[in-house]
Protein backbone atom coordinates (compact mmCIF):
# COMPACT_ATOMS: atom_id res chain seq x y z
CA UNK A 1 0.00 0.00 0.00
CA UNK A 2 1.09 3.59 -0.57
CA UNK A 3 2.03 5.99 2.20
CA UNK A 4 -0.38 8.80 3.00
CA UNK A 5 2.11 11.49 2.00
CA UNK A 6 2.19 14.17 -0.67
CA UNK A 7 3.71 13.32 -4.04
CA UNK A 8 4.88 15.58 -6.83
CA UNK A 9 5.60 15.03 -10.52
CA UNK A 10 6.03 16.87 -13.79
CA UNK A 11 2.93 15.77 -15.65
CA UNK A 12 4.20 16.87 -19.06
CA UNK A 13 7.61 15.90 -20.40
CA UNK A 14 10.18 18.71 -20.06
CA UNK A 15 10.50 20.94 -23.08
CA UNK A 16 7.52 19.56 -25.00
CA UNK A 17 5.43 22.72 -25.21
CA UNK A 18 4.88 26.33 -24.22
CA UNK A 19 3.09 25.29 -21.02
CA UNK A 20 4.09 22.60 -18.54
CA UNK A 21 2.04 21.14 -15.70
CA UNK A 22 3.38 20.02 -12.32
CA UNK A 23 1.06 18.05 -10.05
CA UNK A 24 0.81 17.50 -6.31
CA UNK A 25 -1.44 14.94 -4.61
CA UNK A 26 -1.89 14.19 -0.93
CA UNK A 27 -2.89 15.82 2.36
CA UNK A 28 -0.25 18.57 2.07
CA UNK A 29 -0.85 19.40 -1.60
CA UNK A 30 -2.22 22.89 -0.86
CA UNK A 31 0.45 23.58 1.78
CA UNK A 32 3.29 22.66 -0.60
CA UNK A 33 1.71 24.73 -3.39
CA UNK A 34 1.52 27.73 -1.04
CA UNK A 35 5.11 27.21 0.07
CA UNK A 36 6.38 27.67 -3.50
CA UNK A 37 3.95 30.48 -4.43
CA UNK A 38 3.43 34.11 -3.63
CA UNK A 39 0.32 36.15 -4.25
CA UNK A 40 -2.22 33.39 -3.58
CA UNK A 41 -5.34 34.51 -1.67
CA UNK A 42 -5.93 33.14 1.82
CA UNK A 43 -8.85 31.05 0.58
CA UNK A 44 -8.39 29.34 -2.78
CA UNK A 45 -11.57 28.73 -4.74
CA UNK A 46 -11.64 25.08 -5.74
CA UNK A 47 -11.22 24.34 -9.46
CA UNK A 48 -10.46 27.98 -10.28
CA UNK A 49 -7.04 28.82 -11.75
CA UNK A 50 -5.32 31.44 -9.56
CA UNK A 51 -2.45 33.52 -10.92
CA UNK A 52 0.68 33.83 -8.81
CA UNK A 53 4.49 33.87 -8.82
CA UNK A 54 6.41 30.69 -8.09
CA UNK A 55 9.58 30.97 -6.05
CA UNK A 56 12.22 29.07 -4.13
CA UNK A 57 14.88 30.13 -1.61
CA UNK A 58 16.80 31.92 -4.35
CA UNK A 59 13.88 34.04 -5.56
CA UNK A 60 11.18 34.06 -8.20
CA UNK A 61 11.09 31.21 -10.72
CA UNK A 62 8.11 31.97 -12.96
CA UNK A 63 4.69 33.58 -13.33
CA UNK A 64 1.95 30.91 -13.58
CA UNK A 65 -1.32 29.42 -12.38
CA UNK A 66 -2.37 27.22 -9.44
CA UNK A 67 -5.56 25.15 -9.51
CA UNK A 68 -6.75 23.23 -6.45
CA UNK A 69 -8.97 20.13 -6.50
CA UNK A 70 -10.12 18.94 -3.09
CA UNK A 71 -10.60 15.26 -2.37
CA UNK A 72 -12.56 13.19 -3.00
CA UNK A 73 -13.57 15.29 -6.04
CA UNK A 74 -10.23 14.91 -7.79
CA UNK A 75 -8.48 12.43 -10.06
CA UNK A 76 -6.70 10.67 -7.19
CA UNK A 77 -9.46 11.14 -4.64
CA UNK A 78 -7.05 13.24 -2.54
CA UNK A 79 -6.32 16.96 -2.45
CA UNK A 80 -4.59 17.79 -5.73
CA UNK A 81 -2.82 21.00 -6.78
CA UNK A 82 -1.79 21.64 -10.38
CA UNK A 83 0.88 24.25 -11.11
CA UNK A 84 1.01 25.54 -14.69
CA UNK A 85 4.30 27.17 -15.72
CA UNK A 86 6.13 28.04 -18.91
CA UNK A 87 7.59 25.01 -20.67
CA UNK A 88 11.28 25.70 -19.97
CA UNK A 89 12.99 22.54 -18.63
CA UNK A 90 14.99 24.80 -16.30
CA UNK A 91 11.80 26.30 -14.81
CA UNK A 92 10.22 22.87 -14.39
CA UNK A 93 13.24 21.36 -12.69
CA UNK A 94 13.77 24.31 -10.35
CA UNK A 95 10.10 24.39 -9.31
CA UNK A 96 10.12 20.62 -8.78
CA UNK A 97 13.12 20.93 -6.46
CA UNK A 98 11.31 23.70 -4.56
CA UNK A 99 8.25 21.45 -4.07
CA UNK A 100 10.43 18.59 -2.83
CA UNK A 101 12.16 20.96 -0.42
CA UNK A 102 8.72 22.07 0.84
CA UNK A 103 7.81 18.53 1.93
CA UNK A 104 6.65 16.63 -1.15
CA UNK A 105 8.38 13.57 -2.55
CA UNK A 106 8.82 12.50 -6.16
CA UNK A 107 5.95 10.32 -7.40
CA UNK A 108 6.62 6.75 -8.50
CA UNK A 109 5.64 5.70 -12.04
CA UNK A 110 1.86 5.50 -12.23
CA UNK A 111 1.40 6.55 -8.60
CA UNK A 112 -1.27 9.16 -9.33
CA UNK A 113 -3.41 6.56 -11.09
CA UNK A 114 -2.59 3.95 -8.43
CA UNK A 115 -3.90 6.31 -5.76
CA UNK A 116 -7.02 6.84 -7.85
CA UNK A 117 -7.50 3.06 -7.86
CA UNK A 118 -6.82 2.66 -4.14
CA UNK A 119 -9.24 5.50 -3.39
CA UNK A 120 -11.89 3.79 -5.55
CA UNK A 121 -12.01 6.48 -8.18
CA UNK A 122 -11.19 3.84 -10.81
CA UNK A 123 -11.31 0.07 -10.88
CA UNK A 124 -8.20 -1.79 -12.02
CA UNK A 125 -9.44 -2.29 -15.58
CA UNK A 126 -10.05 1.47 -15.86
CA UNK A 127 -6.59 2.21 -14.46
CA UNK A 128 -5.06 -0.03 -17.13
CA UNK A 129 -7.14 1.81 -19.73
CA UNK A 130 -5.39 5.05 -18.70
CA UNK A 131 -2.06 3.52 -19.78
CA UNK A 132 -3.65 2.31 -23.04
CA UNK A 133 -5.08 5.77 -23.68
CA UNK A 134 -1.67 7.39 -23.22
CA UNK A 135 -0.06 4.83 -25.54
CA UNK A 136 -2.77 4.99 -28.25
CA UNK A 137 -1.45 5.67 -31.74
CA UNK A 138 -4.61 5.32 -33.78
CA UNK A 139 -8.29 6.24 -33.64
CA UNK A 140 -9.25 2.60 -33.03
CA UNK A 141 -6.81 2.23 -30.13
CA UNK A 142 -8.02 5.51 -28.66
CA UNK A 143 -11.67 4.46 -29.03
CA UNK A 144 -11.18 1.09 -27.27
CA UNK A 145 -9.15 2.61 -24.43
CA UNK A 146 -11.67 5.42 -23.90
CA UNK A 147 -14.56 2.94 -23.85
CA UNK A 148 -12.83 0.85 -21.17
CA UNK A 149 -11.95 3.98 -19.19
CA UNK A 150 -15.66 4.82 -18.97
CA UNK A 151 -16.04 1.70 -16.82
CA UNK A 152 -18.49 -0.37 -18.87
CA UNK A 153 -16.24 -3.43 -18.89
CA UNK A 154 -15.52 -3.29 -15.17
CA UNK A 155 -19.20 -2.84 -14.32
CA UNK A 156 -20.14 -5.81 -16.50
CA UNK A 157 -17.60 -8.01 -14.73
CA UNK A 158 -18.66 -6.84 -11.27
CA UNK A 159 -22.34 -7.49 -12.07
CA UNK A 160 -21.50 -11.06 -13.09
CA UNK A 161 -19.37 -11.54 -10.01
CA UNK A 162 -22.15 -10.28 -7.75
CA UNK A 163 -24.62 -12.74 -9.27
CA UNK A 164 -22.22 -15.56 -8.46
CA UNK A 165 -21.71 -14.24 -4.94
CA UNK A 166 -25.47 -14.16 -4.33
CA UNK A 167 -25.92 -17.76 -5.49
CA UNK A 168 -22.80 -18.95 -3.68
CA UNK A 169 -24.23 -17.46 -0.47
CA UNK A 170 -27.24 -19.75 -0.84
CA UNK A 171 -24.93 -22.74 -1.31
CA UNK A 172 -23.02 -21.73 1.84
CA UNK A 173 -26.34 -21.44 3.67
CA UNK A 174 -27.18 -25.01 2.69
CA UNK A 175 -23.94 -26.18 4.29
CA UNK A 176 -25.02 -24.60 7.59
CA UNK A 177 -28.19 -26.74 7.46
CA UNK A 178 -26.46 -29.88 6.14
CA UNK A 179 -28.23 -32.25 8.52
CA UNK A 180 -31.67 -31.01 7.46
CA UNK A 181 -31.17 -31.76 3.72
CA UNK A 182 -32.51 -28.41 2.51
CA UNK A 183 -31.81 -26.79 -0.89
CA UNK A 184 -31.84 -23.00 -0.96
CA UNK A 185 -30.03 -22.68 -4.30
CA UNK A 186 -32.19 -24.27 -6.98
CA UNK A 187 -29.84 -26.32 -9.18
CA UNK A 188 -31.65 -25.66 -12.50
CA UNK A 189 -31.46 -21.91 -11.85
CA UNK A 190 -27.78 -22.21 -10.93
CA UNK A 191 -27.05 -24.16 -14.14
CA UNK A 192 -28.84 -21.46 -16.18
CA UNK A 193 -26.75 -18.77 -14.45
CA UNK A 194 -23.52 -20.68 -15.01
CA UNK A 195 -24.35 -21.22 -18.70
CA UNK A 196 -25.12 -17.53 -19.19
CA UNK A 197 -21.95 -16.30 -17.47
CA UNK A 198 -19.86 -18.93 -19.26
CA UNK A 199 -21.25 -17.69 -22.57
CA UNK A 200 -20.41 -14.08 -21.70
CA UNK A 201 -16.87 -15.08 -20.68
CA UNK A 202 -16.43 -16.93 -23.98
CA UNK A 203 -17.68 -13.93 -25.95
CA UNK A 204 -15.27 -11.61 -24.13
CA UNK A 205 -12.35 -14.01 -24.60
CA UNK A 206 -13.06 -14.25 -28.32
CA UNK A 207 -13.18 -10.45 -28.61
CA UNK A 208 -9.49 -10.37 -27.60
CA UNK A 209 -8.41 -11.41 -31.08
CA UNK A 210 -9.83 -8.16 -32.44
CA UNK A 211 -8.92 -6.05 -29.41
CA UNK A 212 -5.32 -7.20 -29.27
CA UNK A 213 -4.86 -6.69 -33.02
CA UNK A 214 -6.12 -3.11 -32.75
CA UNK A 215 -4.04 -2.43 -29.63
CA UNK A 216 -0.78 -3.87 -30.94
CA UNK A 217 -1.31 -3.08 -34.62
CA UNK A 218 -2.82 -5.55 -37.09
CA UNK A 219 0.07 -7.64 -38.50
CA UNK A 220 0.05 -7.82 -42.32
CA UNK A 221 2.69 -9.99 -44.02
CA UNK A 222 3.52 -9.30 -47.67
CA UNK A 223 4.71 -12.53 -49.29
CA UNK A 224 5.38 -13.72 -52.81
CA UNK A 225 8.07 -14.71 -55.27
CA UNK A 226 11.24 -12.61 -55.70
CA UNK A 227 10.76 -9.47 -57.82
CA UNK A 228 6.96 -9.57 -57.46
CA UNK A 229 7.13 -6.05 -55.98
CA UNK A 230 6.78 -6.67 -52.23
CA UNK A 231 9.24 -3.97 -51.20
CA UNK A 232 7.78 -1.58 -53.77
CA UNK A 233 4.31 -2.19 -52.32
CA UNK A 234 5.55 -1.54 -48.78
CA UNK A 235 7.16 1.71 -49.89
CA UNK A 236 3.99 2.73 -51.75
CA UNK A 237 1.82 2.09 -48.68
CA UNK A 238 4.22 4.00 -46.44
CA UNK A 239 4.76 6.71 -49.08
CA UNK A 240 8.49 6.59 -48.39
CA UNK A 241 11.50 4.50 -49.46
CA UNK A 242 11.76 2.24 -46.44
CA UNK A 243 12.59 -1.10 -48.09
CA UNK A 244 15.38 -1.68 -50.61
CA UNK A 245 14.06 -2.21 -54.16
CA UNK A 246 16.28 -4.08 -56.62
CA UNK A 247 15.99 -6.00 -59.88
CA UNK A 248 18.22 -8.73 -58.38
CA UNK A 249 16.16 -11.67 -57.03
CA UNK A 250 16.64 -12.46 -53.35
CA UNK A 251 17.57 -8.92 -52.27
CA UNK A 252 15.30 -9.06 -49.20
CA UNK A 253 16.70 -11.74 -46.91
CA UNK A 254 15.17 -10.62 -43.63
CA UNK A 255 11.86 -9.11 -42.66
CA UNK A 256 11.31 -5.35 -42.67
CA UNK A 257 8.50 -4.03 -40.43
CA UNK A 258 6.79 -0.64 -40.45
CA UNK A 259 3.50 0.72 -39.12
CA UNK A 260 0.89 2.87 -40.81
CA UNK A 261 -2.62 3.97 -39.82
CA UNK A 262 -5.36 3.22 -42.35
CA UNK A 263 -8.96 4.17 -41.64
CA UNK A 264 -8.13 4.84 -37.99
CA UNK A 265 -6.59 1.37 -37.48
CA UNK A 266 -2.88 0.77 -36.90
CA UNK A 267 -1.37 -1.87 -39.21
CA UNK A 268 2.07 -3.47 -38.93
CA UNK A 269 3.30 -4.30 -42.42
CA UNK A 270 5.99 -6.94 -42.76
CA UNK A 271 7.99 -7.15 -46.00
CA UNK A 272 9.35 -10.70 -46.25
CA UNK A 273 12.01 -12.49 -48.27
CA UNK A 274 10.94 -13.72 -51.71
CA UNK A 275 9.69 -17.31 -51.71
CA UNK A 276 11.43 -19.58 -54.22
CA UNK A 277 13.58 -22.73 -54.42
CA UNK A 278 17.23 -21.86 -53.82
CA UNK A 279 20.48 -23.49 -52.77
CA UNK A 280 21.57 -20.38 -50.88
CA UNK A 281 21.46 -21.32 -47.17
CA UNK A 282 21.18 -17.70 -46.01
CA UNK A 283 18.31 -16.98 -48.40
CA UNK A 284 16.58 -20.18 -47.27
CA UNK A 285 16.67 -18.89 -43.69
CA UNK A 286 14.93 -15.74 -44.89
CA UNK A 287 12.31 -17.79 -46.74
CA UNK A 288 11.57 -19.87 -43.63
CA UNK A 289 11.18 -16.65 -41.70
CA UNK A 290 8.73 -15.44 -44.36
CA UNK A 291 6.51 -18.46 -43.79
CA UNK A 292 6.76 -17.98 -40.03
CA UNK A 293 5.70 -14.31 -40.27
CA UNK A 294 2.84 -15.25 -42.60
CA UNK A 295 1.63 -17.86 -40.13
CA UNK A 296 1.70 -15.34 -37.26
CA UNK A 297 0.00 -12.52 -39.23
CA UNK A 298 -3.68 -11.65 -39.17
CA UNK A 299 -3.63 -10.76 -42.87
CA UNK A 300 -1.33 -12.04 -45.63
CA UNK A 301 -0.97 -10.21 -48.93
CA UNK A 302 0.06 -12.80 -51.53
CA UNK A 303 1.69 -10.72 -54.24
CA UNK A 304 2.10 -12.09 -57.74
CA UNK A 305 3.79 -10.68 -60.84
CA UNK A 306 1.10 -10.22 -63.49
CA UNK A 307 3.74 -10.07 -66.22
CA UNK A 308 4.93 -13.64 -65.63
CA UNK A 309 2.04 -15.41 -63.88
CA UNK A 310 -1.35 -16.49 -65.19
CA UNK A 311 -4.53 -16.93 -63.16
CA UNK A 312 -4.18 -20.70 -62.73
CA UNK A 313 -0.57 -20.52 -61.56
CA UNK A 314 -1.45 -17.78 -59.08
CA UNK A 315 -4.39 -19.81 -57.72
CA UNK A 316 -2.06 -22.79 -57.24
CA UNK A 317 0.44 -20.57 -55.37
CA UNK A 318 -2.35 -19.31 -53.08
CA UNK A 319 -3.43 -22.89 -52.33
CA UNK A 320 0.15 -23.91 -51.51
CA UNK A 321 0.54 -20.91 -49.18
CA UNK A 322 -2.68 -21.77 -47.38
CA UNK A 323 -1.49 -25.33 -46.88
CA UNK A 324 1.81 -24.08 -45.48
CA UNK A 325 0.51 -21.45 -43.03
CA UNK A 326 -2.84 -22.97 -42.00
CA UNK A 327 -6.19 -21.23 -41.56
CA UNK A 328 -5.23 -18.54 -39.02
CA UNK A 329 -4.63 -15.64 -41.42
CA UNK A 330 -6.82 -14.10 -44.10
CA UNK A 331 -5.07 -14.23 -47.50
CA UNK A 332 -5.56 -11.39 -49.97
CA UNK A 333 -4.37 -12.40 -53.48
CA UNK A 334 -2.97 -9.39 -55.33
CA UNK A 335 -1.47 -9.27 -58.84
CA UNK A 336 1.10 -6.51 -59.21
CA UNK A 337 2.49 -4.71 -62.30
CA UNK A 338 -0.91 -4.12 -63.87
CA UNK A 339 0.70 -1.23 -65.75
CA UNK A 340 2.91 -3.75 -67.59
CA UNK A 341 0.44 -6.62 -68.04
CA UNK A 342 -3.23 -5.67 -67.53
CA UNK A 343 -4.97 -8.80 -66.26
CA UNK A 344 -8.19 -9.60 -64.45
CA UNK A 345 -8.58 -12.61 -62.17
CA UNK A 346 -11.66 -13.58 -60.21
CA UNK A 347 -11.37 -12.65 -56.52
CA UNK A 348 -7.96 -11.05 -57.08
CA UNK A 349 -7.02 -7.39 -56.75
CA UNK A 350 -4.77 -5.88 -59.40
CA UNK A 351 -2.38 -3.06 -58.61
CA UNK A 352 0.66 -1.22 -59.85
CA UNK A 353 2.77 -0.69 -56.74
CA UNK A 354 5.33 1.25 -58.79
CA UNK A 355 2.73 3.80 -59.96
CA UNK A 356 0.61 3.65 -56.80
CA UNK A 357 -2.47 2.44 -58.70
CA UNK A 358 -5.10 0.20 -57.12
CA UNK A 359 -3.93 0.80 -53.53
CA UNK A 360 -7.19 2.26 -52.23
CA UNK A 361 -9.24 -0.94 -52.86
CA UNK A 362 -6.44 -2.89 -51.16
CA UNK A 363 -6.53 -0.60 -48.12
CA UNK A 364 -10.30 -0.95 -47.97
CA UNK A 365 -9.90 -4.74 -47.98
CA UNK A 366 -7.65 -4.41 -44.92
CA UNK A 367 -10.29 -2.38 -43.09
CA UNK A 368 -13.09 -4.77 -44.10
CA UNK A 369 -11.17 -7.76 -42.75
CA UNK A 370 -10.48 -6.02 -39.43
CA UNK A 371 -14.13 -5.01 -39.08
CA UNK A 372 -15.20 -8.57 -39.88
CA UNK A 373 -13.30 -9.83 -36.84
CA UNK A 374 -14.82 -7.24 -34.50
CA UNK A 375 -16.65 -8.65 -31.51
CA UNK A 376 -20.47 -8.71 -31.76
CA UNK A 377 -20.89 -7.13 -28.32
CA UNK A 378 -20.21 -3.58 -27.19
CA UNK A 379 -17.25 -4.60 -25.01
CA UNK A 380 -13.87 -5.59 -26.45
CA UNK A 381 -11.08 -7.10 -24.34
CA UNK A 382 -7.64 -5.69 -25.14
CA UNK A 383 -5.61 -6.90 -22.15
CA UNK A 384 -3.95 -10.34 -21.96
CA UNK A 385 -4.30 -10.30 -18.16
CA UNK A 386 -8.05 -9.99 -18.50
CA UNK A 387 -8.19 -12.87 -20.97
CA UNK A 388 -6.23 -15.08 -18.56
CA UNK A 389 -8.61 -14.25 -15.70
CA UNK A 390 -11.70 -14.80 -17.88
CA UNK A 391 -10.34 -18.16 -19.07
CA UNK A 392 -9.75 -19.31 -15.49
CA UNK A 393 -13.18 -18.06 -14.40
CA UNK A 394 -14.83 -19.92 -17.29
CA UNK A 395 -13.03 -23.14 -16.36
CA UNK A 396 -14.15 -22.80 -12.74
CA UNK A 397 -17.74 -22.35 -13.93
CA UNK A 398 -17.49 -25.42 -16.17
CA UNK A 399 -16.16 -27.38 -13.19
CA UNK A 400 -19.11 -26.14 -11.11
CA UNK A 401 -21.57 -27.25 -13.79
CA UNK A 402 -19.95 -30.69 -13.93
CA UNK A 403 -20.17 -30.90 -10.14
CA UNK A 404 -23.92 -30.23 -10.26
CA UNK A 405 -24.48 -32.84 -12.97
CA UNK A 406 -22.47 -35.42 -11.04
CA UNK A 407 -24.27 -34.70 -7.78
CA UNK A 408 -21.08 -33.66 -6.00
CA UNK A 409 -21.49 -32.14 -2.54
CA UNK A 410 -22.39 -28.51 -2.10
CA UNK A 411 -19.10 -27.92 -0.30
CA UNK A 412 -17.04 -28.72 -3.41
CA UNK A 413 -19.51 -26.84 -5.61
CA UNK A 414 -19.00 -23.76 -3.42
CA UNK A 415 -15.22 -24.04 -3.95
CA UNK A 416 -15.66 -23.87 -7.74
CA UNK A 417 -18.00 -20.88 -7.48
CA UNK A 418 -15.52 -19.09 -5.20
CA UNK A 419 -12.76 -19.74 -7.75
CA UNK A 420 -14.86 -18.13 -10.49
CA UNK A 421 -15.59 -15.13 -8.26
CA UNK A 422 -11.90 -14.80 -7.43
CA UNK A 423 -10.77 -14.70 -11.07
CA UNK A 424 -13.47 -12.20 -12.05
CA UNK A 425 -12.44 -10.05 -9.09
CA UNK A 426 -8.85 -10.05 -10.35
CA UNK A 427 -9.96 -8.11 -13.44
CA UNK A 428 -11.43 -5.15 -11.59
CA UNK A 429 -9.02 -5.31 -8.66
CA UNK A 430 -11.47 -6.48 -6.02
CA UNK A 431 -8.95 -9.28 -5.40
CA UNK A 432 -5.42 -8.21 -6.31
CA UNK A 433 -2.02 -9.08 -4.79
CA UNK A 434 0.32 -6.13 -4.20
CA UNK A 435 3.00 -7.53 -6.52
CA UNK A 436 0.51 -7.42 -9.42
CA UNK A 437 -0.23 -3.76 -8.67
CA UNK A 438 3.48 -3.00 -8.76
CA UNK A 439 3.77 -4.70 -12.15
CA UNK A 440 0.77 -2.85 -13.62
CA UNK A 441 1.51 0.66 -12.38
CA UNK A 442 5.26 0.32 -12.82
CA UNK A 443 4.69 0.48 -16.59
CA UNK A 444 3.12 3.96 -16.35
CA UNK A 445 5.10 7.12 -16.91
CA UNK A 446 5.88 9.38 -13.94
CA UNK A 447 3.16 11.99 -13.54
CA UNK A 448 0.20 9.70 -14.31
Amino acid sequence: MLNNDTIAAISTAPGTGAIALLRLSGPKAEAVARAVSEGLPEAITERMAMRCFFRDAEGRIDDGLVTLFRGPRSYTGEDVAELAVHGSPYIQQRLMEAMLAAGARLALPGEFTQRAYLNRKLDLSQAEAVADLIASQSAAQHRLALHQLRGGFGKRIEDLRQELIDFAALIELELDFGEEDVEFAKRPELIALIDRITGICTELIESFRYGNAVKQGVPVAIVGAPNSGKSTLLNALLQEDRAIVSEIPGTTRDTVEETITIGGVLFRFIDTAGIRKTEDSVENLGIERSYKKAKEAAIVVLLGDASVMNEQAFAFEAAMLRERIGDGAAIIPVLNKSDVAPVKAAGTLTISAKKGEGLEPLKQRFIDLVNATAAPGDIVVTNARHVDALTKARQALLDARAAIEQGISGELLAVDLRRAQHHLGEITGKITPDDLLGSIFGRFCIGK
